[in-house]
């Protein structure tokens, strides 16, 4: 009886680094310039409609290649006469929904299989990472290809198969964290109390997986951002007339040698946006990580 009260407090559910938004923001300078840099550019997309120059759809061919700052086009016009400035903005409406709707899909079906795999163990454990080493044999961007290719060529195939080749980082994320909290004092000290699996995977592990699966959403993000632009590229992703930054390039590396900005201004906004998603990442794991924080 004398042990029950020292159970019961180590049963208590321990977050780990833990920390405030607010103060997070405000004790890390890092953590909220990214953080900004990344609203702003859903800030761009969200307002799409309103702070767009032009319709990025309008077809004038009589303006066709139009030099930036010339006649109101301030990054200057495609070779169908299309305010370039126009399309990029409207191609970050399609470029950051896609990378949060394929890190999700890796997140979920990844996050799901770590964590049988590393709680269960056992034969659960040797088959589910075999799987996921059967993922990790290709290389990410041809996998992405592979899938596209077999399922046709659109934007919401392209989300899937940037989804599904992030499954194994989440996995593997995953499962290492759960294999270590699972023999955590105040695990087992839930688990010797009659807790149910269940009870602990949600209330114990899972709150405790939230730093590390944070900083990597950051960090797949901009990863996912790059791939939809090269599925786009290669034909694979956004089909015309749907402004899209990779399709942009595809088409502006024509005209490289005399028209360079039509494939230079959207490989900016690629540029910004991986950028963006990648020092947040950064800021994150420097702020959220125990063994680097100050």
């Amino acid at each position: 009886m004398s042990n029950a009260p020292a159970l019961v407090a180590a049963a208590e559910p321990t977050l780990r680094g833990r920390i405030d938004p607010v103060e997070l923001l405000r004790r890390y300078p890092r953590v909220a310039l990214s953080a900004g840099l990344v609203a702003l550019l859903f800030l761009v997309a969200l307002l799409a409609p309103i702070i767009s120059p032009h319709d990025p759809l309008a077809v004038e061919p009589d303006n066709a290649y139009l030099k930036p700052f010339t006649s109101g086009h301030v990054l200057g016009t495609d070779e169908l006469g299309r305010d370039l400035l126009s399309r990029i903005i409207w191609g970050a409406r399609v470029s950051l929904p896609v990378a949060f709707v394929a890190v999700g899909v890796g997140l979920v079906a990844g996050g799901l299989i770590g964590l049988v795999s590393g709680y269960k163990g056992g034969l659960t454990d040797l088959l589910l990472m075999r799987l996921i080493d059967a993922l990790l044999a290709f290389p990410a961007l041809i996998l992405a290809i592979g899938i596209v290719a077999g399922l046709g060529p659109s934007l919401t195939n392209a989300m899937i198969a940037i989804g599904i080749v992030g499954i194994p980082v989440y996995a593997r994320l995953v499962r290492a964290q759960t294999l270590q909290l699972r023999q955590m004092e105040f695990v087992t000290a839930t688990r010797s109390l009659g807790a149910k699996p269940l009870r602990l995977v949600l209330g114990h592990i899972v709150p405790n997986l939230l730093n590390p699966v944070l900083v990597q959403v950051s960090l797949s993000a901009g990863f996912a951002i790059l791939a939809e632009a090269t599925l786009s590229f290669l034909g694979l992703g956004a089909q015309v007339p749907t402004p899209d930054w990779g399709q942009m390039i595809n088409a502006g590396a024509r005209f490289l040698s005399n028209d360079p900005w039509l494939a230079i201004a959207p490989g900016l906004g690629i540029s910004i946006s991986v950028y963006s998603f990648n020092l947040l990442g950064d800021a994150l794991r420097d702020a959220l990580d125990p063994r680097l924080r100050s």
